[in-house]
């Protein structure tokens, strides 16, 4: 089932910058056979929904095997029956 998604991760007890752990977050992200757009507080993407859903477990997993202790991630997912949602479908322009 295709999907959109908004990813939000957020590394705790990391320091002020979070840069490298983000990072790391879109890295993983462009390793799999997604749309996305990054924007000021997290990426959005495109792509299958149970795809998306590994995608989150190897981000946790990775971050945690690197050094983060606490991680926190907000996922909105976006599925249709009617037709395949896009991320072009939402831009407002």
């Amino acid at each position: 089932m295709k999907a959109t998604a908004e990813l939000q991760v957020v590394p705790i007890g990391s320091g002020v910058s979070v840069r490298a752990e983000i990072t790391r977050v879109v890295e993983i992200l462009g390793s799999y056979d997604f749309i996305i757009e990054t924007h000021a507080s997290g990426t959005n993407i495109e792509g299958d929904l149970e795809t998306i859903f590994d995608a989150v477990k190897v981000i946790h997993e990775t971050l945690h095997a690197e050094g983060s202790v606490r991680l926190v991630s907000f996922l909105k997912l976006e599925t249709r029956t009617d037709k395949p949602p896009t991320l072009v479908g939402k831009r407002l322009q």
